[in-house]
């Protein structure tokens, strides 16, 4: 009797779906932390550099046990990592941040959920990928889910709604752009080392806008609640799925991995309910359902990129 073939089952294509989907599971709940965190009284720049400040040890560890080098680096290589640490993480990061004072962290998340796209036009602007029928029908089937999740959603009380919305959505096109940029980079620097060192260059920028608009003694006068949710979010949304995030990357590329991540907005909203007592309609789960069953056709044979 023939057994199956384990080796056959955990290919590298199943291998980065998985670590995709756990990493997008990890940045999900990001949003809920920082509209807890926001109940205290402080901003957006504080908060992301409290969050980077508990990921840099770990970015730290990984950069000084990430395989050397094997072939010499150009100076387009490292204006790249500038480029995705500095615009990519950072940016997309500090308006995401910015738009979530504004908008509940359901919202967010649904515009946020609109790199994925971003990622695959990026991707076949610059780098000529092209665009599979199959990659088209998850992407519509996942747009429509997201319109019923937006349709379904409850009448949003900030005055600043458009301005919370229109950051966020730059902070995603930043974002797509830093991930169509680390599906090269990665193959010149390794995974590990492209992540670790741009999230080393993100955390600096963190630190340097921190100390341009705000004073050291403002650390001191923060509550423990603030520290420990900082904690969380610089460890479990931040350090884990970044590195999860860029291993998927290395073995589905960019495009995929974004479409994949789609899975998301679904686990944000059911958190949303959870913790922040945000209510679900039947259009919000009618839409969570369409989501899932586009990320979960995409995932069954990813599109190769050439």
């Amino acid at each position: 009797m023939l057994k199956p073939s384990t080796k056959s089952f955990f290919t590298p294509t199943l291998i980065g779906t998985w670590y995709v989907l756990f990493s997008a599971v990890l940045f999900s709940t990001k949003s809920v932390f920082v509209k807890m965190a926001y109940q205290y009284a402080i901003d957006a720049t504080i908060l992301l550099s409290l969050r980077m400040m508990f990921a840099l040890p770990f970015f730290l560890v990984m950069l000084y046990l990430a395989p050397p080098i094997r072939h010499k680096l150009n100076t387009k290589d490292y204006l790249g990592l500038w480029l995705a640490g500095v615009f990519g993480y950072y940016g997309a990061s500090i308006l995401d941040f910015w738009g979530m004072e504004f908008i509940s962290a359901s919202l967010e998340r649904l515009i946020l959920f609109m790199y994925p796209t971003l990622t695959v036009f990026l991707a076949a602007l610059f780098f000529k990928t092209k665009i599979s029928k199959q990659t088209w029908l998850a992407i519509v089937i996942s747009y429509i889910g997201m319109i019923l999740v937006f349709v379904g959603n409850q009448h949003e009380e900030s005055t600043h709604l458009v301005l919370g919305s229109s950051l966020v959505f730059l902070g995603a096109l930043a974002y797509a752009g830093y991930l169509v940029g680390s599906g090269h980079l990665i193959g010149r620097f390794g995974a590990a080392r492209f992540t670790s060192l741009a999230l080393v260059i993100a955390t600096l920028c963190c630190f340097v806008h921190f100390l341009m608009s705000h004073s050291l003694t403002k650390l001191t006068q923060l509550p423990s609640q603030v520290w420990l949710l900082s904690a969380v979010l610089g460890f479990f949304c931040t350090f884990l799925p970044a590195t999860l995030l860029t291993q998927g990357i290395r073995r589905i590329g960019a495009p995929q991995a974004a479409l994949i991540s789609g899975v998301s907005p679904v686990i944000t909203l059911a958190l949303g309910a959870w913790l922040l007592n945000d209510n679900l309609t039947l259009w919000q789960f009618c839409g969570a359902g369409l989501i899932l069953l586009g990320v979960m056709f995409i995932s069954y044979k990813p599109m190769r990129v050439k």
